[in-house]
């Protein structure tokens, strides 16, 4: 964790220097651009880059006023024209039953017509704008959540951004809603971002914050690991970064891409000043790729992707390694098994994060030393059709009754999976995995069925990182 904190100050140490970098790249004309999403919307659509569907805009009193709301749909998203940070959206899901005109927020609170008009006002005026300038606001089609991502965002929608410089696509994250971030994928409001290698669109390092961001393995309050998401369409993403660059004329750009359920990758909008947090979930400095690809002669879409992906991907590997002090493994790795009386074998395993335990086959046991206790365990009338509530006094009842009679039987243990429920002996086993030896208890099963006849699970996974595409 020290090296990680050192690594995270160098990098945000080059802040400014990187402001100094990128400030006379994007020109005037090109920032008004970004800055208002209407008129970008209309470069996007012309360049033929999917957007989502515009319903109405709203630019005075007299047109709210003179608004007809039954025009809207049931869900949408409000925005204000030049707004940033995400501030100022209001995200509907749907409309209230029995109830005219009254919609359904992400946190499930009603909006009405009257909340909407006074949200509008304050839009009009200038509260969520750039310098707080007089603003619009605009209706547009809701963006459905993928499935993919469903886990993994708390009542918002997630994007990745995508840091662009001279046609070359050189950094990208994954955003991620948080309860923190009420709903919101932005970082400066206690959102997640994930860094993501260029060549496989394969989410490696996770961060929390933005003031102060810590690294992270899992989702907060669950157990699902942030890293190995695999994005959908990432080459395509990557392209309408690239197209999105030139049509708008940004130097340096900062695309922001939903995943929508139906449509697949939807641009959300420019942003010529994008923040530059997402060096500290690559884990890398973007002054240092920028210099990479400055001099580069980039003359096709295709070209700028396919160096973006050559340059900034499956490096990460031994950074990880270094700052987290963990291996980074595959979803399949060979380990030594060390049995009864110093028996080795080597075999392959799945690595399986959607275990807590780990398994061994019942055959391959025997051959580690355990057939006595596997004929003991077989010998014993062990109970059947319990239901899952009667299971934690079944398994109770059975480690009083058999733990200590037999010296190899570690423990007992009542198993739940898509079969059904079964009561599995636990035995003692010593295993080695990438040079790393590790004692733990491992349940035996029946797994001839299966490709692997022996499972790691997230118990004994504590030193290590899953690359799921290694």
């Amino acid at each position: 964790m020290l090296n990680f904190i050192k690594k995270s100050r160098r990098i945000l140490g080059m802040n400014s220097r990187n402001l100094e970098y990128i400030r006379p790249l994007n020109l005037k004309s090109a920032k008004r651009i970004a800055d208002d999403k209407l008129l970008s919307k209309r470069i996007l659509k012309k360049a033929e880059l999917p957007i989502p569907t515009l319903i109405a805009k709203i630019r005075t009193q007299e047109e709210l006023e003179s608004f007809d709301w039954s025009k809207l749909p049931d869900s949408f998203a409000l925005k204000p024209n030049r707004g940033f940070g995400g501030e100022g959206i209001i995200v509907v899901y749907g409309k209230k039953k029995n109830a005219e005109n009254v919609w359904i927020k992400a946190d499930r609170s009603s909006v009405s017509v009257e909340d909407l008009k006074n949200h509008i006002r304050n839009i009009l005026f200038g509260s969520f704008s750039l310098s707080s300038t007089p603003d619009i606001a605009f209706f547009e089609e809701r963006i459905k959540l993928s499935k993919i991502f469903k886990p993994y965002s708390y009542r918002g929608m997630p994007d990745v951004r995508v840091i662009v410089y001279n046609g070359v696509p050189v950094m990208a994250m994954l955003r991620l809603a948080t309860q923190a971030s009420g709903g919101k994928a932005n970082l400066h409001l206690g959102g997640i971002g994930c860094g993501i290698d260029m060549a496989t669109g394969t989410t490696t390092t996770a961060i929390m914050g933005h003031q102060k961001p810590k690294i992270i393995e899992y989702l907060p309050e669950t157990r699902l690991i942030l890293s190995g998401i695999r994005i959908p369409y990432w080459k395509q993403i990557l392209e309408m970064a690239v197209k999105a660059q030139k049509a708008s004329g940004l130097g340096f750009l900062g695309a922001d891409i939903a995943l929508d359920r139906d449509r697949g990758p939807v641009f959300l909008e420019l942003n010529a000043r994008p923040g530059l947090a997402i060096q500290v979930a690559n884990l890398s400095g973007l002054k240092r790729r920028l210099e990479r690809v400055s001099e580069l002669k980039i003359k096709t879409v295709e070209k700028g992707v396919r160096v973006g992906m050559d340059l900034f991907g499956g490096e990460i590997e031994e950074e990880l390694e270094d700052i987290s002090g963990k291996k980074v493994i595959g979803t399949v790795e060979k380990v030594k098994l060390i049995g009864k009386d110093g028996k080795e074998i080597e075999v392959e395993a799945k690595i399986d994060t959607g275990a807590y335990s780990s398994s061994i086959d019942t055959d391959l046991a025997k051959q580690l030393g355990f057939e006595s206790v596997i004929d003991f365990f077989s010998s014993l009338d062990l109970p059947a059709n319990f239901s899952r509530e009667e299971s934690r006094g079944v398994e109770e009842a059975l480690k009083k009754s058999y733990l200590g009679k037999h010296p190899d039987l570690a423990d007992i243990v009542v198993v739940y999976s898509s079969h059904g429920s079964s009561i599995r002996p636990k035995v003692n086993i010593t295993f080695i995995l990438d040079k790393i030896e590790t004692s733990t208890q491992m349940n035996i099963a029946e797994r001839k069925e299966l490709e692997k006849n022996i499972i790691i699970g997230r118990k004994n996974l504590s030193k290590f990182l899953i690359d799921v595409n290694k």
